[in-house]
């Protein structure tokens, strides 16, 4: 493992490092399917852009943004992120993205964003950890289901791809109902 920050069963997450650009990264931004019910894959992205983002990200003081990486090769295979964190409110909005398909399906998202709640709870001391996701983000959908989150509403028709509107399911967690077992279903998390 390189530099790991937080360490799950098959996964580790690390920094993002200016090298990552040289990588797989920047491309899945540009994958319409890996981008399929994201806001990416609007405009093209480059690794100058790439660059920039981790940049400001490296020096941010309310957004933790990590590279999800496969324990076996150290590969980069995602991102996963606590962003627009309020101290004063002390909330944070959960993202991730699993840029490297061979991944899909075999849980490094569940841990990723397992990992990233519990660092978010223990650490950063945040009350409440919320999602938005499109209404067919099913993967999403059962991954903040299985971090114990509640649906908390809808967005109507908030979210434009393929040529319709979608709507977006806002999903949250308070950091009581976390410790109290809502996190039950990711055992890594505990």
């Amino acid at each position: 493992m390189i530099s790991p920050f937080l360490t799950g069963d098959s996964i580790y997450l690390r920094p993002l490092e200016l090298s990552d650009v040289d990588g797989d990264y920047p491309s899945w931004l540009n994958d319409a399917v890996v981008c399929e019910q994201n806001r990416h894959q609007t405009f093209p992205y480059s690794k100058e852009q790439a660059k920039a983002y981790i940049e400001a990200v490296r020096g941010s003081q309310i957004d933790v943004v990590l590279a999800i990486c496969d324990r076996q090769t150290d590969r980069h295979i995602g991102n996963v992120s606590l962003q627009a964190m309020t101290l004063i409110h002390a909330n944070a909005e959960l993202a991730i993205i699993l840029g490297n398909r061979q991944f899909w399906g075999k849980g490094c998202g569940r841990q990723a964003c397992g990992l990233m709640v519990k660092h978010g709870f223990d650490a950063l001391r945040l009350h409440r950890i919320y999602c938005y996701t499109s209404e067919a983000n099913v993967a999403m959908q059962k991954i903040c289901l299985g971090l114990g989150m509640k649906q908390e509403g809808v967005q109507k028709e908030a979210f434009f791809k393929h040529g319709r509107f979608y709507d977006v399911i806002e999903y949250a967690i308070l950091e009581p109902e976390w410790r109290a077992g809502g996190f039950k279903n990711c055992p890594f998390a505990q």
